[in-house]
């Protein structure tokens, strides 16, 4: 048979999928696995807190797996008192005795298992298709699909929620600066996420909050830090007054300005435009002080909505960019960006601060606004939709974002449900050994 990777021995013990028929240690005793233990996700022995009966004895202790039984002194655990503990040594080969740093000799015992596990989980590998189980992903059972989709949702929330709580703690634990920075990052939808995010930090949350009854002193502060009023342009007499004022509040505040080019304008649409955004995120702050606890109180989407429906000044509705005029219009955040928003910002927000707090309330107000939002768009879900994986809503859209892009992407099959499915499809496995 061809190599066997030891991550592939970790999936067999860990699902039990090795013949325990006749189970035996390499020294002659009989072996019972009563329980596997659970895997150490930290340096140590692979499995912790087993339960293996060895001839008439009950252990209780570490598995540590290996391909070859050579590899503990390769790996130096032969001097590693961590080690001491581990009662069986699980391997492909047994090729050399193992002992303790105490001298004590450790059980090993060779693994079985039907070959064509093995072969099930070489053919996704090797499968160079968008995704490892393309043409057999819907032959798995949907109810293994949805529940793996939904702890996927879960996973990517959870991941979300690590990146914010690395700011929060960098932020002394304060929520509303940490929002505020995370909102604005998010107002740049990727091309100008940096920028934005930068933008946010130069402007300190107290600052704002002198200044957010005045829309007018808003614009100033933010579109002067963002380069925008590096010089005042004669023609536009707004640009003009935004100037003056910056002017006076760079100085008031000890400000120092951002570099206009930055900023990202080429293959947007002008209601992406960076500096239609930043009006939008002015008009955001003016309508509401302490954001972030105005979230908490929304338990309703369209309660929600309605705080993010917010009107920009006059001039951005004859505007798009500084200086060159169009026709009227309201220039409110559309549906579609107000949508990311919620997936990216507000959700992982109350998602975290329930967890944080034990509040459980939070967190299913979360998922629910999952629930009802529409599924995202954009390549990766227009390719599920072609491989004949659908959503009908963002909860999903957000696991199958999570599945391919942290999973597929790198073969994690034996990490997957539907991968472990798929590879364990042996109808007659036992007889193909």
């Amino acid at each position: 048979m061809e190599k066997v990777p030891e991550k592939f021995l970790h999936y067999l013990w860990k699902y039990r999928l090795f013949e325990e028929k006749e189970l035996q240690t390499t020294q002659g005793d009989n072996l019972e696995v009563i329980d596997v233990g659970f895997p150490n996700p930290d340096a140590g022995p692979d499995f912790q807190n087993a339960k293996i009966k060895i001839g008439n004895t009950l252990w209780v202790g570490n598995v540590e797996i290996h391909l070859n039984s050579s590899d503990w002194y390769h790996h130096g655990h032969d001097s590693d008192k961590a080690y001491d503990n581990v009662i069986l040594q699980v391997v492909l080969s047994d090729n050399q005795e193992v002992k303790r740093t105490t001298g004590e000799t450790i059980h090993t015992t060779e693994l079985k298992f039907p070959k064509k596990l093995f072969r099930n989980y070489k053919n996704l590998l090797e499968n160079e298709a968008w995704v490892p189980c393309e043409g057999t992903m819907q032959t798995v059972d949907s109810f293994i699909i949805d529940f793996w989709l939904s702890k996927l949702t879960i996973e990517r929330l959870e991941d979300k929620s690590r990146e914010i709580e690395k700011e929060l703690k960098e932020n002394r634990n304060n929520w509303e600066t940490t929002f505020y920075h995370k909102l604005a990052r998010n107002f740049g939808f990727k091309v100008n996420s940096e920028p934005f995010e930068l933008l946010a930090k130069s402007v300190p949350l107290k600052v704002v909050t002198k200044h957010k009854d005045s829309l007018f002193q808003l614009e100033a502060l933010f579109f002067g830090q963002a380069g925008f009023l590096d010089q005042m342009v004669i023609h536009d007499q707004y640009h003009q007054q935004l100037f003056k004022e910056y002017q006076y509040l760079k100085k008031k505040w000890r400000l120092k300005p951002m570099e206009k080019h930055i900023w990202k304008f080429a293959r947007l649409r002008p209601g992406n435009f960076p500096t239609l955004r930043i009006a939008q995120f002015c008009a955001l702050i003016h309508q509401s002080s302490r954001l972030f606890s105005h979230i908490l109180e929304k338990k309703d989407l369209r309660d929600m909505r309605r705080l993010f429906k917010a009107e920009t000044s006059a001039y951005w509705q004859t505007h798009y960019r500084f200086s060159k005029e169009t026709l009227k219009k309201q220039k409110n955040l559309g549906d579609n960006a107000f949508h990311i928003l919620v997936i990216n910002t507000l959700v992982p927000f109350l998602f975290l601060y329930g967890q944080k707090h034990n509040k459980q309330a939070y967190k299913e107000r979360a998922l629910d606004f999952l629930l009802k939002l529409p599924p995202e768009k954009n390549s990766i879900i227009r390719k599920w939709q072609e491989v004949g994986i659908d959503s009908s809503n963002a909860y999903y859209t957000q696991a199958l974002l999570q599945l391919k892009n942290n999973y597929c992407n790198h073969k994690r099959c034996l990490d997957c449900q539907v991968g472990n499915a798929l590879i364990k499809k042996t109808e007659h496995a036992k007889k193909d050994q």
